[in-house]
């Protein structure tokens, strides 16, 4: 399990130990009311095991916390769901992956998208998600279907053109200059950013390299309504769904729009950027 995760688990063991202690009740006392044995209590405080979702509800019940129940699942599933290793999820090549995200993208009406040093993939040009894909392919050492991977890539882009959904989108300026492919490729997809501008469900900001930031730079993340985050490391893809840390993103995503600029100084930044490739 990774890091990350683990640290989750062990901060609901510690929530799931309060309880207990507030409820005036040892480990073996709660072992007894449930029916467990005493070391399942401790496994769960401390870590070493995830409480499942009937282990959540027996264990508020004899604490007299039936209130906490549907948070305490909530975190359960974010730790359940919390990290996919790209190795597994990649273990058959590119297209299952990129085809999962058809599957978000039909679900979803507002989209939160940033990225600080590359161009979203549903606004990448063919040319740039294979030059994308090569590294990915080449990094993990996975089967290479590289045209499969960047066809069902390609194929997301049908939902700028349909529709009511909403895509706001923010890239840091260095995604104008990370070299993918060449200056020919990046060229060509300065130019696709160029035109996507005027697409009436696109909210295309930019923030300029010497902005002032309200938060500083993170990880990449796309918002799927109020209901999924998706951030991606070198090591996994973390889906993030406990409600607490998706406003979390939200007010991040909030703060960094006020960083960017939108409308015709984002032309002026992709026009500088073409220029740059001489």
């Amino acid at each position: 399990m990774s890091h990350q995760a683990q640290q989750a688990r062990e901060a609901l063991g510690a929530r799931l130990r309060d309880l207990r202690k507030d409820a005036g009740l040892t480990g073996r006392a709660l072992a007894a009311l449930a029916g467990w044995h005493l070391s399942k209590v401790s496994r769960i405080e401390h870590g070493k095991r995830t409480a499942n979702e009937n282990d959540i509800r027996i264990w508020c019940r004899h604490c007299n916390a039936g209130d906490q129940i549907p948070e305490l699942i909530a975190t359960v599933r974010n730790i359940n769901a919390m990290w996919l290793e790209w190795r597994r999820t990649l273990q058959t090549g590119t297209k299952l992956r990129q085809q999962h995200s058809i599957n978000l993208y039909e679900q979803t009406k507002v989209f939160r998208v940033y990225h600080p040093a590359l161009v979203w993939g549903t606004l990448q040009t063919a040319e740039y998600a294979t030059a994308m894909l090569e590294q990915v392919v080449d990094f993990y050492e996975i089967p290479d279907d590289i045209e499969r991977g960047v066809a069902a890539r390609m194929e997301r882009q049908q939902y700028l053109y349909q529709g009511d959904r909403r895509y706001n989108v923010i890239l840091g300026e260095q995604a104008l200059y990370t070299n993918l492919g060449g200056p020919d490729v990046l060229r060509g997809q300065l130019d696709r950013l160029m035109a996507v501008l005027s697409l009436p469900r696109l909210s295309l900001g930019i923030i300029p390299t010497r902005a002032v930031y309200q938060l500083w730079p993170g990880n990449s993340f796309i918002m799927f309504d109020e209901r999924t985050v998706m951030v991606e490391t070198y090591s996994a893809e973390l889906t993030i769904t406990q409600p607490h840390e998706i406003a979390l993103y939200a007010k991040a995503f909030a703060r960094l729009q006020r960083s960017a600029v939108y409308g015709q100084p984002v032309r002026e930044l992709i026009a500088r950027a073409l220029e740059a490739l001489g």
